[in-house]
């Protein structure tokens, strides 16, 4: 395990950002021998080639184009995302009040938001800039300290706190960044930070910044059982993913295999870099230009969307249905829903099974209460898109869309065994 943890921990502090996360994903890629394609160019792709291909910098393709006829094999497909909730710095964020400097922020996706409170945050995300020739440039910014807070209201002035809270999302999560009786540009404070890695930027244009928690991810438990860390929905899944994909790659050259990392799922998908997007139909264009054989292709694939579970909380296990409680570390789990919220059917779930019963990995099933809301996944909307078969799975967690999370130690290792049997396997 700790040969595989370690990594993740390693991967999770350097990826606070679905950004950042692609580019340690490609770098990781670059390494194993992947070569990096442009949308713009002209592609020549061959038996053998591996090969990987981004969009917005937030989103990523890898494929390794096997020496079987593909339109015969298909293609084993992985499946995560790369976005996590979290609150994002607004356009005209500046809120200068009191004697105090603080940033309005909007909140992305479904943010568990009470854990935000009181914690040690730092800022990072993209900067579009202007260079020294006048041409807009992208610049990755972390500033890889605490710089805010978000502080709670003392319980002497609001007595019933443990009883009734609330959180106003426009006048309660500000995060407080500095003293200040004069009026600060944030533009001016940004572009600063960004001069430290490029001293030609002239201007900052635009930003898509969001702020993270600064405690680093860390084993815990009386035995080091759990992995407790920010968004392991789900980064945890993009490097697990990743290195099935290698480790498969490596002892196969027959089959064709994929992994894709959308953004956006937890805000629906709905975009050019999104799971509802055309990437993925159009990587598979592109790669089969032959309508037939891409048909074929499709229907002899599948893809395993891998996004994590909902595992029974001990002082909350009135929440799960009695027979679907995933536990941590007792394997990954194959999540069903009757009304499509996930795109498992008996066809996949069985193949996903096989694929453990061989890897020798226990694996767990969770369906939602029928008296509440089921989430979902890029799962349903990649078999909408594509018209491949497709199972959701994912490494059971607690407190999910929380600023810290927590998962098994074993299951990191479960999963990747689950889905390098799936690669090589196939069911």
């Amino acid at each position: 395990m700790s040969e595989l943890n370690q990594p993740l921990l390693d991967f999770l502090q350097r990826s606070p950002t679905p950004f950042h996360a692609v580019e340690n994903l490609c770098a990781e890629l670059s390494a194993a021998g992947f070569s990096e394609l442009k949308e713009a160019d002209s592609w020549q792709l061959s038996a053998g080639g591996r090969y990987f291909v981004t969009r917005n910098q937030s989103s990523v393709v890898a494929f390794v184009v096997g020496q079987a006829d593909v339109a015969e094999a298909g293609i084993r497909m992985v499946g995560a995302h790369t976005d996590s909730p979290c609150l994002r710095v607004k356009p005209n964020p500046e809120i200068n009040n009191k004697g105090y400097f603080q940033l309005g922020v909007e909140v992305y996706g479904g943010v568990l938001l009470h854990p935000w409170f009181d914690r040690d945050l730092s800022l990072a995300g993209r900067v579009s800039c202007l260079d020294a020739n006048n041409q807009v440039v992208n610049k990755l910014v972390n500033f890889d300290k605490p710089v805010a807070v978000i502080p709670s209201l003392a319980i002497h002035l609001n007595r019933e706190a443990n009883e009734k809270s609330t959180v106003n999302r426009q006048k309660d999560l500000p995060p407080l960044l500095m003293c200040s009786d004069n009026k600060q540009d944030f533009r001016e404070l940004l572009l600063a930070e960004v001069q430290k890695q490029d001293a030609s930027i002239s201007r900052v244009l635009d930003y898509e910044l969001s702020f993270y928690d600064c405690q680093p991810p860390a084993l815990i438990g009386f035995n080091d059982e759990f992995i407790a860390s920010a968004r392991l929905d789900n980064l945890l899944s993009c490097y697990i993913g990743l290195q099935a994909l290698l480790q498969a790659a490596e002892q196969n050259n027959d089959q064709s295999l994929l992994l894709v990392c959308n953004d956006h799922e937890e805000v629906g998908s709905a975009s050019a870099a999104g799971a509802q997007g055309p990437m993925l139909k159009t990587v598979l264009e592109r790669w089969i230009d032959n309508t037939e054989s891409r048909a074929r292709a499709i229907d002899n694939s599948m893809m395993v969307s891998v996004d994590n579970a909902h595992g029974v909380h001990p002082n909350f296990s009135e929440k799960h249905d009695n027979n679907h409680g995933p536990k941590l570390n007792a394997g990954p789990v194959i999540k069903i829903n009757a009304n499509q919220r996930y795109a498992s059917n008996s066809e996949t779930q069985a193949l996903f099974r096989h694929c453990c019963e061989q890897a020798k990995v226990p694996v767990q099933s969770f369906v939602v209460r029928s008296d509440m809301a089921c989430g979902s996944t890029i799962g349903p909307i990649t078999a909408t898109e594509l018209g491949v078969k497709t199972i959701d799975v994912g490494a059971p967690q607690f407190a999910m869309h929380s600023i810290r999370e927590t998962c098994g130690a074993k299951d990191t290792g479960y999963l990747c065994q689950a889905l390098e049997g799936f690669y090589l396997f196939g069911g």
